[in-house]
């Protein structure tokens, strides 16, 4: 088993709070938390967790820097429902392809994105005019992301809920739409980490009857 230094953007999140803990719970793999504010880093302290202080707004450069000596950079940060169209451009669309570009910079292959469920032409055209700009904004972090030559995995998940995690989901390219715990689209990540069968793809994910590990072997 390679273990991994893991570098999570958007860590303050709830699923960059999930999946920090399960790095570090895993007894191997360890995780870089990148936070805004040095109040956020408590949390990740008490994990034993390593934290970097950057703003998706700041320079390439200090991104890159944040991702100095990882093997694998995760993009799960979001504008949040309560942020206007520009926060949505600056952190879903700029910050993406920013991170992108500090990974690149910092000779790091593996990259795992965090999407919407869908992000198509045509989820764009039926969103209400309130969701589009999100959705436009992950549409094209996405195309982005295809045009590298990072070794990436996207992951589409469902509504996100607060529910304990279960283990057990539905992933495929198209999945009827559904809910999914934050716990478990953490722990999918997780397994997309320790799965190098998973570069290259990308998939919807809801709550299923099958254990993670197993479904993204199938994928």
């Amino acid at each position: 088993m390679v273990i991994l230094k893991i570098l999570v953007v958007g860590a303050n999140g709830q699923i960059g709070k999930h999946l920090v803990k399960q790095i570090q719970a895993s007894g191997k793999h360890t995780a870089r938390a990148m936070i805004r504010k040095q109040e956020q880093a408590s949390y990740f302290n008490e994990l034993g967790a390593e934290t970097v202080i950057v703003d998706l707004e700041d320079e390439v450069a200090a991104i890159t820097k944040a991702a100095d000596g990882v093997d694998a950079v995760v993009f799960t940060a979001g504008s949040g429902p309560k942020t206007g169209k520009d926060k949505t451009l600056m952190v879903d669309l700029d910050g993406a392809v920013k991170t992108m570009e500090a990974t690149k910079v910092a000779g790091v292959k593996r990259f795992v994105m965090v999407s919407s469920f869908d992000t198509s032409r045509e989820a764009i055209q039926q969103s209400s005019a309130s969701f589009a700009p999100y959705v436009v904004a992950k549409h094209y972090a996405d195309e982005w992301l295809r045009s590298t030559d990072l070794d990436y995995t996207i992951v589409h998940p469902g509504l996100l809920t607060n529910d304990s995690g279960t283990g057990k989901v539905q992933a495929a390219t198209k999945v009827e739409r559904g809910e999914i715990p934050r716990e478990d689209v953490a722990s999918v990540i997780f397994g997309c980490l320790e799965d190098e069968t998973t570069i290259g793809k990308e998939f919807q994910v809801v709550t299923g009857e099958t254990e993670i590990k197993q479904v993204l072997q199938q994928l």
